[in-house]
């Protein structure tokens, strides 16, 4: 089986998924329980930089591994004072591309395929959503180390469930960035290529249904 045998890790997806995978940031756990409203915090709103924000998706199958990045399309963070207080992320999901894969024509299956009906469908669902719920400092957090736990809405392919997760959140000088791992279990969001969840056994052509979706966003003033 070549290396190429799908993917799938914003979502996304981000970011997102013929894989999944392991991250070192964050851990997100996802709930099946009625999606909370979005976080209304006070503050000024600051809108993200396209060009200084990412999403990038790593997943992983047996005997192998993907991994790559998804363009945020738009969004917007909320901050009051030194704190972020809410925000929403809109991923462009027919932006997936693949970084691991040298040969362009391989390259180019995969990247078709995680953009086919087998997973992210992005000609009906092209955006996949983030958006902040609940946002809480921890205490004493070591310098570089995940200073606030976060919750929120993950919508991929129009299904929304909750994810929490860890992240680092830095306010200086009218800039916010915020960097945090969120692992995505895409048998939530119908994601059903390679799934042994969805699918049944599926031996050494299973893929993890757990990938990891990395942001790392800035916004401004």
């Amino acid at each position: 089986m070549k290396r190429t045998a799908i993917y799938a890790s914003f979502a996304a997806a981000l970011f997102f998924t013929a894989c999944s995978s392991e991250s070192n940031t964050a851990e997100t756990t996802a709930v099946t329980s009625e999606a909370p409203a979005a976080a209304t915090g006070e503050g000024e709103t600051y809108q993200i930089a396209q060009d200084q924000s990412s999403v990038k998706w790593h997943g992983t199958k047996v005997g192998g591994e993907h991994m790559g990045e998804i363009k945020v399309q738009s969004g917007e963070l909320t901050v009051n004072g030194d704190q972020l207080t809410g925000g929403k992320i809109v991923i462009d999901m027919n932006s997936i591309t693949n970084s691991d894969i040298e040969d362009a024509e391989y390259n180019g299956k995969l990247v078709g395929h995680l953009k086919s009906d087998d997973f992210f469908g992005v000609e009906t669902y092209p955006t996949a959503t983030f958006e902040i719920t609940s946002i809480s400092p921890i205490a004493d957090a070591a310098a570089g180390a995940p200073n606030h736990n976060v919750e929120g809405n993950l919508t991929i392919k129009e299904k929304t469930e909750v994810v929490s997760f860890p992240a680092v959140v830095t306010v200086d000088n009218g800039t916010v960035n915020a960097k945090a791992d969120v692992k995505v279990d895409r048998s939530k969001y119908d994601v059903r290529y390679g799934s042994e969840t969805l699918l049944g056994e599926l031996g050494d052509k299973a893929i993890a249904d757990e990938f990891t979706i990395t942001f790392d966003v800035t916004a401004a003033k």
